[in-house]
């Protein structure tokens, strides 16, 4: 949760059975009946120099721990890829990520904020090795709805995304100064996402909000405090693709690691993925160990 700015928050609803909801921190998740909806840029060289200009960016990059332990990457992982921070019912201990190119629309009139993003996601992809994901300007197209607001339309604009009576159960639990959220299939494949961003609480709000928001939707819902490498910690804030969370996407998102899967079925199969994940973490940040 991000408090000066008020708070990050994912939600994450599903309803079969029973409905089942979760939130994480500046981010949201939501669902209905075998859904689940979760309420959580050029080259990559060029996000780095947009965001290292924001006050508080550059110095984070300059102190940013690079090298952990496979123990450090697996805790985190498990942390942040099961369950979710907010249930307003049950819980779901599955891999959910995307099984399809990722194709993110932004509805806003901030043309700014949208050069922004557009950095953001190209930045993400080129730091996540097998997931496809890209802006599109069709909103047919898009999986990935990020909606651009400023601050005094939040409330509304989620009321409009959730209904009234969840908007208020969101303010009064959250206070959230931006969300995510996705939809999945009963297999556990995301299949839909939303992300609410406020576009005038200053760059480093937005971006912090944007590389947060725009992770927790493809997967990652839960919010941990006890790891703090993580931008999914409530009280961490990066502004940037911090190393630590580019080795939970590449775990998430290399093939071996499949949708729908148990703790018990990922722990077979991480130690081989991890090894490669490392590798590839390593290069595309010129890592030496």
């Amino acid at each position: 949760m991000r408090e000066q700015q008020r708070n990050r928050h994912a939600l994450q609803h599903v309803a079969g059975d029973a409905a089942q909801h979760e939130f994480a921190q500046p981010r949201m998740a939501v669902a209905a009946h075998h859904h689940q909806v979760a309420l959580a840029l050029g080259e990559a060289s060029l996000v780095v120099a947009a965001s290292a200009e924001i006050p508080g960016v550059a110095q984070r990059q300059r102190t940013e721990k690079k090298i952990f332990t496979d123990g450090e990457i697996v805790e985190g992982f498990f942390k942040t890829a099961f369950g979710a921070e907010y249930h307003l019912a049950g819980r779901v201990d599955r891999i959910r990520k995307y099984d399809a190119p990722v194709r993110v629309f932004a509805d806003g009139n901030r043309a700014d904020r949208k050069a922004q993003l557009a950095k953001i996601v190209a930045d993400i992809a080129a730091r996540v090795q097998h997931l496809d994901i890209a802006m599109t300007s069709n909103n047919d197209q898009a999986n990935v709805l990020v909606k651009l607001v400023r601050d005094r339309d939040l409330n509304r604009t989620i009321a409009t995304f959730y209904g009234s009576e969840r908007a208020r159960e969101i303010r009064s639990s959250l206070d959230p100064q931006c969300l995510s959220g996705f939809r999945k299939n009963e297999k556990y494949e995301i299949e839909h996402s939303d992300v609410i961003l406020t576009v005038d609480n200053g760059d480093f709000v937005f971006f912090d909000c944007a590389y947060e928001e725009l992770l927790q939707s493809l997967g990652p819902i839960n919010d941990t405090s006890t790891v703090p490498w993580t931008m999914f910690n409530d009280n961490v804030s990066m502004g940037y693709f911090d190393v630590y969370d580019q080795y939970l996407l590449n775990l998430l998102y290399d093939p071996r690691i499949k949708a729908g899967m148990t703790v018990a079925e990922v722990k077979a199969v991480l130690p081989a993925v991890l090894a490669d994940v490392r590798t590839w973490v390593k290069k595309v940040n010129g890592l030496t160990e």
